[in-house]
């Protein structure tokens, strides 16, 4: 689903980013675990196409970044690490709007919106603005806006930071059904061991390079500790 070979990104003499290459497949559930400054939001920028990168190719699907930003794009799916829903409009006119630009048919739209929110239990709030939401199902609506195009790839930025332990397992939960179900690679951003411990794979990035991949077992084993989290802070503080 996505390949990255020999990406730099730089911030004038800074490089946020380093020669990182890396390929994720379709059915897994990837953790990029770094700490903060570690280059995770930079690379989530540069896949999203908001930043260009300096260096280095990107395929998502078989498809250049680069050559093909509009049809490598629609492969995606992101939720922020800062919230970016319209706190104004409901749940359901945020989700028409982001339907309406992906160029989804209003009816599919509107069966894709009802079935993504009563999976995640905010199908009751459909017309409520978001600003009266919760965090978590503010989380949870930005989950269904990400994959109402069905996309192969899910990044997902921080995505539980500030959440309560409930949503937080909640929209973990959700993403697990969609990688079993529909066969989506998920990207999860995090500076958490416990949910890197969780994955099926953990990419360890560290001042924008790659310092472990594979496992959680293998990765723990690689840092040399006797604990994820204590091989992560040994090569990270």
């Amino acid at each position: 689903m996505l390949r990255i070979h020999g990406l730099t990104q730089r911030y004038g003499a800074h490089a946020a980013l380093q020669s990182l290459s890396l390929e994720l497949v379709a059915g897994q559930f990837v953790a990029l675990l770094g700490p903060n400054g570690a280059g995770k939001s930079t690379l989530f920028q540069v896949l999203t196409g908001l930043f260009a990168a300096d260096e280095g190719e990107i395929e998502v699907a078989g498809l250049s970044l680069r050559r093909s930003a509009s049809a490598a794009l629609r492969h995606i799916g992101v939720v922020f690490q800062q919230i970016s829903l319209d706190l104004d409009l409901s749940i359901r006119r945020n989700l028409l709007f982001q339907a309406d630009l992906q160029g989804l048919p209003r009816a599919l739209a509107r069966q894709r919106i009802a079935s993504g929110c009563a999976r995640l239990g905010v199908d009751a709030n459909l017309d409520r603005p978001v600003r009266e939401l919760s965090g978590g199902n503010r989380r949870k609506v930005e989950l269904v806006r990400a994959s109402l195009h069905e996309p192969g790839l899910l990044l997902m930025d921080e995505a539980t930071v500030g959440l309560d332990p409930k949503s937080r397992l909640d929209l973990l939960k959700a993403l697990r059904a969609d990688v079993r179900e529909r066969g989506t690679c998920v990207l999860w951003a995090t500076h958490r061991v416990d949910e890197a411990e969780a994955a099926d794979r953990v990419l360890v990035l560290h001042k924008g390079q790659l310092l472990a991949d594979g496992t959680p077992a293998a990765v723990t084993e690689l840092l040399g500790a006797p604990t994820l989290e204590a091989g992560f802070i040994r090569r990270t503080a």
